[in-house]
């Protein structure tokens, strides 16, 4: 469990033109190398570990942009936002996914009342966000783990067969009686949101954000499989289940990341809507075990331990990633890196470099 934490002790160093800066939702690594995503993108970013500087316990700089256009052929635009809220590193590829929720249109102080009404009336689906992809990770000439299309080794960046509209899971989930109904109304509104992704081989966990139903948070549960160019839906069992649902007791947050320690599952929780509200980590033991031996369609599951509650601000200082620091890194000791979207002044160096915190646990 996490027993304390160190602000500000990573220090994060972008470029100007950078793809992800103050809008951080998605972290992992591949040794000194640190991968982030964005929500207001259509790519990653890579950092490599730089000698430290003052005080700074780990300091990443040198960041590298990778284009998902020139990784994938994207079911939207290369300049729809991919709205990238999970990733996760396992077998040689970094998985990413996006939210798969609609958006509605804020009102602005600037506009007339009849103007904001119009503006809150409307809802758009970027085609990007309903994306579900594997990317192979390739060393390249100088060693550097690099995003390629294809890897010498055959490897291919796949996603989850579908388009603009809709995929494979967006299109098994649209008569759920449980996210069927959700599927319509924006995320920010308790409606369907991804925001979490943890891998276990092909099988993926995906933590929603919303919808939190009469306080019980979900995860959805599903394998992948790799058919002609793009990912399909797996059955999960002899049955042919294609998706089991997850239902945690998260005291009404809901999901913003997932990560695997171990068999034991640590679930990253918030506000499900706009909220200056609670941030807390969530411990579920033992997970892995449980999901393997688990055959029922639908689980409910309400013996989750909170391990550590973390700062918020107001309309700033959201944290949305946590993953592990690799040992090389931690200096033997187990350590989490924490980063938040919307970073306040408190955890900014100037316009481009932002600081994330470590997390130290058993």
């Amino acid at each position: 469990m996490p027993h304390s934490r160190n602000a500000n002790a990573v220090r994060l160093e972008f470029a100007p033109n950078s793809l992800v800066q103050t809008n951080l939702s998605g972290a992992a690594f591949t040794g000194d190398w640190l991968w982030v995503a964005g929500d207001e993108a259509c790519g990653l970013d890579r950092l490599r570990r730089l000698d430290p500087m003052g005080s700074d316990v780990l300091r990443f700089g040198e960041v590298r942009d990778f284009p998902l256009a020139d990784l994938l052929d994207l079911p939207g635009s290369a300049d729809e936002e991919a709205d990238l809220e999970g990733m996760a590193v396992a077998d040689g590829y970094l998985w990413v996914v996006g939210s798969h929720g609609l958006k509605r249109k804020n009102a602005k102080p600037d506009r007339a009342h009849a103007d904001n009404a119009r503006r809150l009336a409307k809802l758009a689906l970027d085609g990007n966000r309903r994306l579900l992809a594997c990317l192979p990770i390739e060393p390249d000439a100088q060693g550097a783990p690099g995003l390629v299309r294809q890897a010498r080794d055959g490897r291919r960046a796949l996603r989850l067969k579908g388009d603009a509209q809709a995929n494979l899971l967006t299109r098994a989930l649209a008569d759920d009686p449980h996210f069927g109904p959700y599927m319509a109304i924006p995320g920010k509104d308790n409606g369907f949101d991804i925001e979490g992704l943890a891998v276990d081989g092909r099988r993926l966990l995906l933590g929603l954000r919303g919808p939190v139903l009469r306080g019980w948070s979900a995860l959805l549960e599903i394998e992948v499989e790799a058919r002609g160019d793009h990912l399909r839906l797996a059955p999960l069992d002899d049955s042919g289940t294609l998706l089991r649902k997850h239902f945690l007791q998260l005291d009404g947050l809901g999901i913003r990341d997932l990560h695997f320690s171990g068999d034991d599952l640590y679930i990253l929780a918030g506000p499900t809507m706009v909220l200056n509200g609670d941030i807390r980590v969530f411990k579920w033991p033992l997970a892995r075990t449980a999901m393997a031996a688990n055959r029922e369609p639908v689980c409910f599951e309400d013996e989750l331990t909170e391990s550590v509650a973390l700062p918020h601000g107001r309309g700033t200082n959201r944290a949305e990633a946590i993953c592990d620091l690799p040992p090389e890194l931690a200096n033997g000791q187990p350590r989490w890196l924490v980063l938040y979207d919307a970073p306040g002044a408190d955890r900014r160096d100037g316009e481009h470099t932002v600081f994330g915190d470590l997390l130290q646990h058993d």
